[in-house]
């Protein structure tokens, strides 16, 4: 998959998504030219990949690629060096599961810690204003209360925030660090001494939100100073430093706690929103610690548990007991048949992820 021309990758610099795809293509040695959206430049991708998302990537042969998970999936499976996928079965799947509970768990509390909070929405609400705004007509302070109001409408209320679940999620940020700090006091990367898909799925969240926006940052610094650490790493490796580094050979212990949040509140919440899209319902109702939440149902996180299931289905033998054992009640979840089957790639050009009708970027 090498090529004479980069890729091109298009995204922002303060979006979630972008940054865990730089990081991934940093550390593989995938030469890219990053491409700073405007408004019209989003417009332009979109109908180019038949996806409304950020980031994307123009491939050097004119093809494009969306979804950063499947575009990790998709270099891992070509061979490229270094090799960031576990090659033990069990731990590629763990590797797998928090990839996505990471993606998808830790994108409310990113996105509630950037907007409810005066400062931190003040100072990205004008960074995106002056960025993916900046083709917009109109003087920059109006295009910020545009992005103010718009994303505390989209990522606070219609996430569910309220005053009374909002301690929950920031419960929920020092729950995280909490299990995230003794594992990078004692190693470099989650499982190992490498990187693999779960430490870019985390790596979203923690560089582009929670190490950079005012609030969370402050409480990383005091709480969690290695998980700090760990997201510098990251965003500095590269392929030569991974030369001597040995390759992940199983599910380390101190990952119980993530593991438990995958499979105590991630997985249930999946079930239950996937039940919901099979529904065709507008919303999923579920409860985490008691907690009830009201959220929109989501096609994608239904195609995100289809592809887990078959994930766990092609485990055999002692290695599905050994996850089991991991997996505890989740287990369950995800042996059991999809509700929502997984879609197969389409013909031709368009991403694998065409078929999601609503965008999702930070």
């Amino acid at each position: 998959m090498t090529e004479a021309r980069p890729y091109r990758l298009h995204g922002l610099t303060l979006s979630y998504f972008t940054g865990k795809l730089e990081a991934y293509f940093q550390v593989k040695g995938i030469a890219f030219d990053f491409v700073e959206m405007d408004a019209a430049g989003f417009r332009r991708c979109a109908r180019a990949s038949g996806v409304a998302q950020m980031p994307q990537v123009e491939t050097p042969d004119g093809h494009w690629l969306t979804d950063t998970t499947a575009i990790i999936k998709q270099f891992e499976s070509s061979g490229l060096t270094p090799a960031l996928r576990p090659p033990e079965p069990v731990a590629a799947f763990m590797s797998l599961l928090l990839e996505d509970l990471f993606d998808e768990w830790f994108w409310r509390p990113a996105l509630y810690y950037r907007w409810a909070f005066d400062e931190d929405a003040r100072l990205m609400s004008a960074q995106i204003a002056r960025t993916m705004l900046r083709d917009v007509p109109g003087p920059l302070w109006l295009r910020r209360q545009f992005i103010l109001a718009r994303q505390r409408r989209v990522y606070l209320r219609g996430e569910g925030v309220t005053a009374r679940t909002a301690p929950q999620v920031e419960a929920h940020y020092l729950q995280i660090l909490d299990a995230l700090e003794p594992i990078f006091r004692n190693r470099p990367y989650l499982l190992g001494a490498r990187p693999c898909e779960a430490d870019f799925g985390l790596f979203g969240s923690m560089f582009r939100h929670f190490s950079s926006d005012p609030t969370p940052a402050a409480i990383m610094r005091a709480r969690a100073p290695c998980v700090a650490l760990w997201v510098a790493r990251v965003w500095a490796t590269r392929p030569g430093d991974l030369s001597e580094a040995p390759e992940i050979a199983a599910v380390p212990a101190d990952l119980a706690p993530l593991l438990a949040m995958a499979t105590r509140e991630y997985l249930p919440y999946l079930a239950a929103n996937a039940h919901a899209v099979a529904a065709q319902a507008r919303t999923v109702a579920y409860a985490v610690d008691g907690v009830a939440w009201r959220t929109p149902a989501s096609a994608y996180r239904a195609h995100c548990l289809a592809e887990l299931q078959t994930a766990y289905a092609a485990l055999r033998g002692p290695d599905r007991t050994r996850a089991a054992a991991l997996l505890g009640d989740g287990a369950a979840i995800l042996g059991a048949s999809a509700v929502v089957a997984p879609s197969p790639p389409p013909a031709g050009r368009k991403p694998a992820d065409r078929h999601w009708s609503a965008a999702r970027s930070a």
